[in-house]
């Protein structure tokens, strides 16, 4: 005979593998194990008449030909087995070292055993009852949590999917999630929390409980249930001696608190948040004996529990990579160059790959104001003090201070070779973070509801392409903030430590498209060929893709610094770490990175401090140099200010005014491009206000207004532009922002803004053309169409539309109205062929004889063919 089996104690998603297992081998007999857990308990009690299971009792006494064992690894002893008896696995946890090597072994990491089975079910064309279906929902959902738990997968999700496609009844499943607690349940919940210890390690709260229950026959996950939720700590170990021996029961809610880790420890397993292990005791104990073995399994517990916690803030995310050091030859000279490139206040000193010591800004300074002709060897501090990657912030803490060190080099544990450096300023900054960052699962479900599928999609495969090419890839600035501002774009760069040029050519050839790539400043398009990478998608993910979603290309770009030579200069770039890759960048907000590969996707990286200011609706530079490394940084500070609703913080303001002077140094096109963003945005007056009152404006040409009246004009326009004309583009929302805002300047004023700026001659003409309209369109009421035309016929659509959005007497925008729709469409039958024919030679006469026929059907002189040609042999006649 064939059998199913699982785990025993098991759970609502073993059971419901059995089903799904049976469902595909119908001639296996689905075998009960004796302990199931009280949620399956109370199912089976309602449905088992439905369902296909069988228990020990009803198993027939024949030779067990194969077992197929699902969501465990491990199997129990059955009469009946041999050498022969062939055993097949389908698991989803990781592979435990003692399974057998002669097993068929099929594990994949998705939230529930469940899942596997739906998807072979779907495979293979099956249909489910809705009770079947129900069950196999709630096998997902347990081990899940509702799809909410950091193991789900987007495979356990898509079975969810099919399952209420096949009649899953939500209604049925919510009775069996979380059941109230029995007595017998309750009575250990009240011990358990009498006896709780707590543990603070790496900035995690682990609780630890035990109690004696060798009567309880309840499963202890539903209890550990109900105390996490009560207690929200960071972890919780239940240890609950029964009669089977020392039941070990952990969740967490982080994976740096790993529960998986513990269980295996002793002897069981699971995931990094949901595991569990029975430690078996001698039988036949006393009840002293029974106290004293829990005392001290206890204690093994917590002595282990230190293992299993990753710091919350290790060095490795604090560090920058790759630190410029220096050779102990190098003079004060030279290093104080490279004190003021880079902006550094200490450098190591390195010998043979092995740390000398630190050379400090200070001691430089004070060897060069007494001219002092002196190495890096006889400035630096000398000694040894540094850490490792993976040590917690607490020791890099103790070391930094203890040794006075500002700048704390970061060593490779094997070669003991310098591979990053930690600051005083790192330290500090990671220390005064206040809010806490989102988590890896939350931001993941705010990128599916801020992403279409299909971009969604694309994204993971990025993830998924760079997590194998061990590429560290990132989303930054905009994407990230706006994703947490919940004001999402569907946009985004990718950013990479390493060489984006290769992985962008990699992507090229595994999906398609063509790459352009910029050596100078490490960056390449990706321009994606979304036939070819619809299909590619389709095949990967297993399931439909819309092409129509993916983006026309994709920006990858290596992770770099910069410095300038000088202000307003274009800076020279250099390959770096993310960490200064984002240094470089104009305000805290826009330094927030999103990582994509491997177990950190979804991973916010937050070096600057922006999460912070992104809460308190802060707007704020890196450094005391930001503005004189970008003046056009000013204009942004405006531009992101007003357009969130936040305040530009005391000491950035404090910048800008003294670095006004250096907006002589930024080109025209440059201002041109800022303001042009600016009239893109919905709050473009508000915008012009505050850099009028800081004084931008006046520092870029004393004539730019902004008075009320101005901003008045511009803020009515622009909020009516998408009301009153479809398909407004951006350029046409920009060039009639233009007009609204300087129409008013004198000729002479808005021929020498146009000598700082540059504007285009086209616009230049527009903003002429909407003072001139202005000025005319009140001349007009009573007038003759055929003048009406005439007056207006040399103006072009821009700003006729911009004077028409500002426009508040209906009067004259019906003036405008007929124009467009009406006057400017009248052309006489007549042509200057037909004149040529009637013997006419070409002359000015043409278009006076073509203007008299277009004037008479304009002013209803003539209404048909037969009276133009009238007219036209009167206008024949007259000389």
């Amino acid at each position: 005979m064939d059998l199913i089996l699982t785990h025993e104690q098991t759970d609502l998603d073993g059971l419901a593998s059995m089903l799904g297992a049976h469902l595909l081998l119908p001639d296996a007999i689905a075998l009960l194990p004796r302990q199931i857990n009280r949620n399956g308990k109370a199912f089976l009690r309602r449905y088992a008449d439905e369902l296909p299971f069988s228990d020990y009792q009803a198993l027939p006494h024949e030779a067990i030909q194969s077992i197929f064992l699902v969501d465990t690894q491990s199997l129990v002893t059955l009469r009946g087995m041999s050498e022969q008896t062939k055993v097949t696995v389908l698991d989803h946890h990781p592979r435990k070292t003692q399974s057998n090597a002669d097993w068929q072994v099929e594990l994949h990491l998705t939230g529930a055993c469940t899942t596997l089975l739906v998807e072979k079910l779907r495979e293979a064309n099956k249909t489910l009852t809705p009770i079947e279906a129900t069950l196999m929902l709630l096998g997902i959902y347990e081990d899940t949590g509702s799809l909410t738990y950091s193991c789900t997968t987007a495979r356990d999700a898509r079975a969810v999917a099919f399952l209420l496609d096949q009649g899953a009844d939500l209604n049925i499943a919510s009775i069996y999630l979380n059941p109230p607690l029995s007595n017998a349940q309750q009575q250990l919940y009240d011990r358990l929390l009498k006896d709780l210890v707590q543990l603070d390690i790496e900035g995690y709260s682990v609780l630890v409980s035990k109690a004696v229950a060798t009567d309880l026959n309840d499963e202890i996950s539903t209890v550990a249930h109900k105390l996490r939720e009560f207690l929200t700590p960071d972890g919780l170990v239940l240890l609950v001696s029964t009669r089977q021996g020392i039941r070990m029961v952990a969740r967490s809610t982080t994976d740096n608190v790993d529960m998986a880790r513990l269980a295996t420890h002793f002897g069981g397993g699971g995931h990094k948040r949901a595991s569990s292990a029975l430690i078996r005791e001698d039988g036949h104990m006393s009840i002293r004996d029974i106290d004293a073995s829990l005392k001290q399994v206890t204690q093994r517990v917590i002595d282990f529990i230190p293992k299993i916690v990753t710091p919350s803030i290790k060095v490795s995310q604090m560090m920058s990579k790759d630190p410029l050091t220096l050779n102990p030859e190098t003079s004060a000279a030279d290093a104080a160059e490279l004190m003021s490139r880079y902006g550094f206040e200490g450098y190591p000193v390195v010998e043979n790959k092995q740390l000398l010591g630190l050379l400090t800004r200070r001691n430089v300074d004070r060897a060069l104001a007494h001219r002092l002709n002196k190495t890096a060897r006889d400035l630096m501090i000398a000694g040894s003090v540094s850490v490792y990657p993976d040590d917690p912030i607490s020791l890099l803490k103790e070391r930094m201070f203890s040794s006075g060190w500002g700048q704390v080099p970061v060593l490779d544990p094997e070669t003991n070779e310098i591979i990053g450096i930690v600051t005083r300023t790192d330290l500090i900054s990671t220390l005064n973070h206040d809010d806490e960052l989102p988590t890896q699962d939350e931001i993941i479900r705010m990128l599916s509801e801020a992403l279409p599928p299909t971009r969604r999609t694309l994204l993971q495969v990025i993830a998924d392409q760079a997590h194998g090419k061990e590429v560290q890839a990132f989303i930054v600035g905009g994407f990230v903030r706006d994703l947490l501002l919940r004001l999402p774009s569907q946009d985004f760069d990718i950013v990479v430590e390493g060489d984006a040029m290769a992985f962008a050519g990699h992507l090229a050839r595994q999906y398609g498209g063509r790459v352009v790539a910029h050596k100078r400043f490490g960056t390449a398009k990706w321009i994606l060929d979304p036939e070819k990478l619809k299909a590619e998608l389709e095949a990967s993910q297993h399931k439909a893709v819309s092409g129509a979603d993916l983006p026309e290309h994709l920006d990858l770009i290596t992770a770099r610094t910069e410095f300038y030579d000088k202000p307003a200069a274009l800076p020279v770039v250099e390959r770096s770490s993310i960490k200064m890759d984002l240094h470089r960048r104009d305000f805290t907000i826009n330094t927030l990175a999103l990582r994509l590969d491997g177990s950190h996707f979804g991973q916010i990286f937050d070096f600057w401090g922006g999460y912070s200011d992104l809460r308190q609706q802060k707007i704020r530079v890196l450094h005391a140099l930001s503005f004189v490394d970008d003046a056009t940084r000013m204009l942004r500070a405006v531009r992101f200010a007003a357009r969130f609703s936040f305040e530009i913080e005391p000491q950035t303001l404090s910048l800008i005014e003294a670095s006004l002077p250096l907006i002589n140094e930024i080109s025209g096109s440059r201002l041109t491009h800022e303001f042009e963003l600016i009239l893109n945005e919905s709050k473009a007056p508000e915008m012009i206000r505050q850099l009028g009152s800081l004084g931008i404006l006046g520092a870029i040409h004393p004539t730019l207004p902004w008075d009320g009246k101005t901003l008045s004009r511009l803020a009515g326009g622009l909020a009516k532009l998408s009301s009153l004309f479809a398909n407004v583009t951006p350029e046409e929302r920009q060039a009639i922002g233009w007009c609204l805002w300087l129409q008013d300047m004198a000729p002479e004023d808005l021929s020498a803004l146009n000598q700082r700026l540059h504007l285009p001659g086209k616009l230049l003409g527009w903003i002429e053309q909407t003072r001139e309209l202005s000025q005319l369109l009140p001349t007009l009421p009573g007038e003759l169409p055929s003048q009406i035309t005439q007056k207006l016929g040399g103006f072009q659509k821009t700003p006729i539309r911009a004077v028409y959005a500002v426009c508040e007497q209906a009067e004259l925008r019906q003036i405008l109205d007929v124009y467009q729709e009406k006057y400017r469409h009248v052309r006489p039958f007549t042509t200057g062929a037909e004149l040529r024919q009637l013997g006419l030679q070409p002359s000015p006469r043409f278009e006076v004889i073509l203007t008299a026929l277009k004037q008479a059907w304009l002013d209803g002189q003539v209404q048909s063919e037969a009276e133009e040609k009238t007219l036209l042999k009167e206008l024949l006649k007259q000389e």
